[in-house]
């Protein structure tokens, strides 16, 4: 089975250059040969490539250091020594590479086969032959090859999500991404049955266009401090357009919820509460789908924002569901549908 891994340290290595040759023509009935030492070849560069298929670091836990092949050394008759193979390094989307001592970012892989070379390979040494001049026709020296550049670095995987679902565990989250895309998560009647993050894609009108949905492990008071499972989920919302908070019909506390929910997005990253969201309430079936008892409900909490009442479970109002989301989120894509309805 899988693991979902979204941060690893690595230490990448390009390749050295190969040395260049020390050598002279020898070649029987020539008296004075000349220089004829070959350069030497160029050290492999590492190279990382974004991969759409990759839904994980998992690859890099076995192994920390990643080296490219050196050059070869330069040979005799000005041959030129063998470039190093360069290494490419294969990472899912989302992924962010950072200096492991500055912490600054490097570079944010963000669309499928995206290629960004790391570490460059040394060059190789020049050959003697190089060095001939007129005034100096023996030359006895070459040149080393130059080192490739060796980087300690930090590959950080944050989804590329366009919404993002955020609710206390055992809300229905999984569920709801169930109904809503074509994922499958594992699902359960306890709190903690998502240890982390699912991605799905919703197909809208045949699909005329989609956007990927994250299902986010339930976030609990203290989640900003590493409480629960903490802080280590909430960086796959940091990059979402909107955020869909869903709450438990049958034990609802909405705005105690929606209020530690808030505080803990915002004590990991204040961008996250300027984000469009809707309130969700699910399990709306525990009271027989009363319409006078939604009606109180969502006059009791009107200031909050808006509403939209769902039973995931039960297939209640989801078409609804997704009509709203389509108009607050994707009103760009999905105008032409509605305008025209």
């Amino acid at each position: 089975m899988t693991s979902f891994i979204d941060e690893v340290p690595i230490i990448v290595k390009a390749g050295h250059g190969g040395a260049g040759s020390v050598h002279f023509h020898k070649e029987k009935f020539v008296e004075f040969g000349g220089p004829d030492g070959g350069d030497g070849g160029k050290g492999g560069d590492v190279t990382i490539l974004a991969e759409g298929r990759m839904m994980t670091l998992e690859n890099y836990l076995p192994d920390r250091t990643y080296s490219a092949k050196d050059g070869e050394p330069g040979l005799g008759q000005n041959r030129h020594g063998a470039n190093g193979e360069d290494l490419i390094l294969k990472v899912p989307i989302g992924t962010q590479v950072f200096d492991a001592i500055t912490m600054e970012i490097i570079h944010d892989f963000t669309y499928d086969g995206e290629l960004f070379t790391i570490a460059k390979g040394g060059r190789g040494g020049k050959g003697n032959t190089f060095f001939k001049t007129s005034i100096h026709q023996t030359p006895r020296y070459a040149q080393p090859g130059e080192e490739g550049e060796n980087l300690s670095i930090i590959l950080q995987l944050k989804l590329l999500a366009d919404l993002g679902i955020v609710g206390l565990p055992n809300a229905g989250k999984s569920t709801l991404l169930s109904k809503v895309t074509h994922a499958h998560p594992k699902i359960a009647g306890y709190a903690f049955t998502t240890l982390s993050p699912n991605l799905g894609v919703a197909h809208r009108f045949d699909d005329l266009y989609r956007y990927t949905v994250a299902d986010i492990p339930g976030i609990i008071e203290g989640a900003s401090r590493g409480i629960g499972l903490g802080l280590s989920f909430l960086k796959h919302i940091e990059r979402v357009q909107g955020i869909i908070f869903l709450f438990d019909g049958s034990n609802l506390q909405l705005e105690e919820e929606l209020t530690m929910l808030r505080s803990e997005l915002g004590n990991y990253n204040q961008t996250l509460l300027s984000k469009k969201f809707l309130l969700v309430i699910n399990k709306m079936d525990v009271w027989e789908n009363d319409p006078d008892f939604t009606k109180e409900i969502e006059k009791q909490y009107s200031h909050l924002g808006e509403i939209v009442f769902i039973s995931a479970d039960k297939d209640i109002n989801l078409d609804y569901l997704m009509e709203r989301i389509d108009k607050v989120f994707f009103w760009e894509k999905s105008k032409l549908v509605y305008e025209n309805a």
